[in-house]
C-alpha cells in the first residue's frame, strides 16, 4: 500500500493536479485525496500546497518525493528477485563450507558443475558449522556442508548424508596411545576431553558423549576450543583427548596423533544442507554431483583406511 501511494504522490507531483493524476492513474479523486491524506498522516506533515491552479509539494513533500524512486526501485526490484527464487532461477550459488570436506566433495563438485553451467557464479565461503546454519537461516547460504550440527535441522531444511566417516582419537603425539595404530575408544576413559564451544560447533561435544557411553564410560570435559585449530593446541598443552573425523588425517598437525578406533560404530557423518521449495537446475546438478564425489571415492580417500594410522 505505501508503494502505491509513493507512486501516486510522483503522479501528482508530475501533473500539479489531482485531477489530472487520477484520470492519468485510473483512480477516482475522492480515492487518490485519500490516498495523499493517508501519506500526510504517516508523515505528520502536509505534502502539499493547494491552490486554485492546482498543488505543490511543500518542503516534506520534495523530501519525501526524492526519497520515493530509491524505495520503488529496491522494492521493485527485491520483488523481481524473490519472484526469481520461488521459480528456482537463479544466477547464483551461496556455498557454506568446513574446509577439511572441501578436498574431497566441493572441488570435484565445483568442476563438474562449471562445465555444465559456465555462466553460474559461485560463491564459496568457509564458515564454522554454527556459521554455516545461520546463513541459512538468514538467506546468506543455498546450500551447506556440516556434519552433526546439521542432524537437528530436517524441520526447517533439506538434508543428506553424504558421506560417513570413522571417528579418530586426536591425542598429544607424545601419548602411549599414541603409537598405536588402532585402540578401543574405552582405553580413554581416564582422559580429559578437551571440548568445542557449543556455539561454533553445536552438538559436537554431544556427539563424544554419546559414543563414549556406547563404549561403557562417560566423557570429562575440559576447555573448550573454538575450532579444530584450536582444540588441537589445547591437546598439546593441556594435554587431552578428542574425537574428530577420520578424514582430518589428510591435514596433519604438528604434535597431535591421530589414531583409528576399533569401534565400528563411532562413525562421523558429513551432511549437506539446503533450503526447502524449488529450485534451480543448477542446485539440483551441485547436489547430484556432491553425491557423485562421494560415491566415487572421495568419502573412502578422505576416510582412509580403517584401523586407522598415526599421523
Amino acid at each position: 500500500m505505501l508503494l502505491t501511494y509513493l507512486r501516486s504522490l510522483l503522479t501528482v507531483a508530475a501533473e500539479g493536479s489531482i485531477n489530472r493524476a487520477s484520470r492519468r492513474l485510473g483512480l477516482s479523486q475522492p480515492t487518490l485525496t485519500r490516498q495523499m491524506q493517508a501519506l500526510e498522516q504517516m508523515v505528520g506533515g502536509s505534502l502539499f500546497e493547494r491552490g486554485p491552479s492546482g498543488v505543490k509539494l511543500t518542503d516534506a513533500g520534495h523530501a519525501l518525493a526524492r526519497h520515493a524512486p530509491a524505495i520503488i526501485r529496491a522494492a521493485d526490484e527485491a520483488l523481481a528477485d524473490t519472484r526469481r527464487h520461488a521459480r528456482g532461477q537463479h544466477d547464483e550459488l551461496r556455498i557454506g563450507y568446513i574446509m577439511s570436506a572441501a578436498q574431497a566433495f566441493v572441488s570435484p563438485a565445483l568442476k563438474e558443475l562449471r562445465g555444465a553451467y559456465p555462466a553460474m557464479k559461485v560463491r564459496l565461503s568457509e564458515l564454522t558449522p554454527a556459521e554455516q546454519i545461520d546463513g541459512l537461516r538468514r538467506g546468506d547460504l543455498d546450500l551447506a556442508l556440516v556434519g552433526h550440527e546439521g542432524r537437528g535441522l530436517e524441520q526447517e531444511f533439506y538434508a543428506r548424508r553424504l558421506a560417513t566417516f570413522p571417528a579418530m582419537a586426536a591425542l598429544p603425539a607424545s601419548h602411549p596411545l599414541a603409537s598405536r595404530s588402532v585402540i578401543g575408544l574405552e582405553e580413554l576413559s581416564n582422559e580429559i576431553f578437551i571440548a568445542v564451544r557449543e556455539d561454533q560447533m553445536p552438538g559436537r561435544n554431544g556427539w563424544i558423549a554419546a559414543l563414549c557411553r556406547k563404549a561403557g564410560f562417560k566423557p570429562r570435559f575440559g576447555p573448550e576450543g573454538t575450532s579444530i585449530t584450536h582444540v588441537y593446541s589445547l591437546i598439546t598443552n593441556e594435554p587431552g583427548v578428542t574425537l574428530v573425523p577420520g578424514f582430518l588425517r589428510l591435514f596433519p598437525h604438528p604434535g597431535i596423533g591421530l589414531v583409528g578406533l576399533k569401534d565400528e560404530q563411532a562413525t562421523w557423518d558429513l551432511l549437506v544442507v539446503w533450503h526447502r521449495g524449488k529450485h534451480s537446475e543448477a542446485l539440483k546438478f551441485l547436489l547430484e554431483s556432491l553425491q557423485s564425489a562421494a560415491r566415487s571415492g572421495g568419502a573412502k580417500a578422505a576416510a582412509g583406511p580403517r584401523p586407522g594410522r598415526s599421523v
